[in-house]
Parts: structure tokens; C-alpha cells; sequence
């Protein structure tokens, strides 16, 4: 015993892999395997994720993570910017309860919408682009 590992902690990580691969194939071909329902999954999905938010240092630096390298690509962040304003302001309950909360806030040092430029803050219509 030269590294201190026993059994299956000594073997390469490709034999593990295949070792495991063959267990779960013989125990779907045995009928043993656990076969997740949809509702399973979601379940199992929802706990998860549950627990990994409620560590909120961890969920801080992956935003930061993420949000630096997405935003790094101006051309993908407007894309997805057009893509959320014609689908956000195709629903006009969404934007009747977003002008109740911040409306009043965010109008706030606006120009009435007589003085703005025609389409600023206009938004688009259902259906047109």
C-alpha cells in the first residue's frame, strides 16, 4: 500500500468510471435502477436548489462570477436585453404592477412623455417588433 488507498480509491479515475458504468447498466437490465418520475425529478431538483440558496455568500460570488464574464459580451447582453423588453412589455398586467410599485419612483426627473422622444419609454405592442 504506497499512496495509503484501498479498494477503489486506488484505481485510475477512468476504471472507476467504468466500474460504475457497468453497475447502473445491470441494475437497469435487472430492474433494480430507480426510475424517476417527472415529479421526482422536480422535487429532487427543488430541494437541491433550495439548499444551495440558502448559502447566500456562495449565490453572491457566482453572480458576480457569472454576471462578470456574460456581460463581458455587449453584443449577447443587447440581445438578451431586446428579447426581455418584448416580452416583458407584451404583458400588460406585468407592466401595469411594475408602474403601481416604481412607476411613480422612476417617473420621477422624467420629461412627460409629450417631451420624450417618440418610442422612449413607450415600449412595443403585443405582436409588433
Amino acid at each position: 500500500m504506497k499512496n495509503g488507498r484501498r479498494g477503489l480509491a486506488c484505481l485510475s479515475p477512468e476504471r472507476r468510471r467504468e466500474i460504475a458504468s457497468a453497475g447502473g447498466k445491470a441494475a437497469h437490465a435487472n430492474g433494480a435502477a430507480h426510475e424517476w418520475t417527472s415529479e421526482e425529478a422536480r422535487e429532487a431538483g427543488r430541494k437541491g436548489g433550495a439548499v444551495i440558496a440558502a448559502d447566500r455568500e456562495y449565490m453572491a460570488a457566482n453572480g458576480r462570477r457569472g454576471g462578470t464574464a456574460v456581460s463581458a459580451d455587449r453584443a449577447h447582453m443587447a440581445e438578451i436585453g431586446r428579447k426581455g423588453g418584448l416580452a416583458t412589455s407584451a404583458k400588460p398586467g406585468h407592466m401595469a404592477e411594475i408602474a403601481k410599485r416604481g412607476g411613480r419612483k422612476a417617473a420621477k426627473g422624467r420629461k412627460p412623455a409629450k417631451e420624450r422622444a417618440p418610442g422612449v419609454g413607450a415600449g412595443v405592442e403585443a405582436g409588433k417588433e
